[in-house]
């Protein structure tokens, strides 16, 4: 079967935590579920390496957005107005985590995916830096902080999420290059 013509199996839903005596509106649910490195890697044996391994594998950029938690500015990366069709791998270890299908303009300045490739393939944590209450996602098969997930925001996609993911934690394959 084509990755291009698959049915999905979304996560369950589970409530976010409620913000710490901020006095300001409820968090919404995040239909996600909190799914530890292990269990989450889609089948695939789990990367493990050294903070140095890391360091010496990937650049400056990489390292801060993919092991530290960085983001990348807005409009600056070379995935958030792409339109070729493909498979969008961690940059960090490779695994498939997105494909072109799921993309959509969100006009945010980030790579906007309506869900992931698969069940599995990504992990999500509460994420409470910043003052703000998000869900991280995550390479589930090294750990590396992809970006974030959004959830009712009124895009009009299958499943009302957006996962707003940086450029620099991913690698397109297009379409023909997969096919050699």
């Amino acid at each position: 079967m084509s990755i291009f013509n698959r049915s999905k199996s979304m996560p369950s839903a589970v409530p976010a935590p409620a913000p710490a005596d901020s006095g300001t509106a409820q968090v919404q649910q995040v239909p996600v579920q909190q799914v530890p490195a292990q269990e989450a890697s889609g089948g695939q044996a789990p990367v493990e390496k050294t903070d140095a391994q890391w360091r010496e594998e990937l650049s400056p950029e990489e390292y801060r957005v993919l092991r530290q938690a960085g983001t990348e500015r807005p409009y600056t990366g070379e995935y958030w107005d792409t339109h070729t069709r493909g498979v969008y791998k961690c940059r960090a270890c490779g695994t498939e985590l997105f494909t072109s299908n799921e993309k959509f303009d969100s006009h945010c300045g980030w790579p906007s995916f309506w869900a992931p490739l698969a069940e599995g393939t990504v992990r999500y944590i509460h994420d409470r830096t910043l003052g703000m209450e998000r869900v991280e996602v995550r390479c589930a098969t090294c750990d590396s902080h992809l970006g974030h997930v959004f959830d009712g925001e009124g895009y009009g996609t299958p499943t009302d999420q957006r996962f707003c993911i940086n450029s620099v934690s991913l690698k397109l394959v297009p379409a023909d290059d997969a096919t050699q």
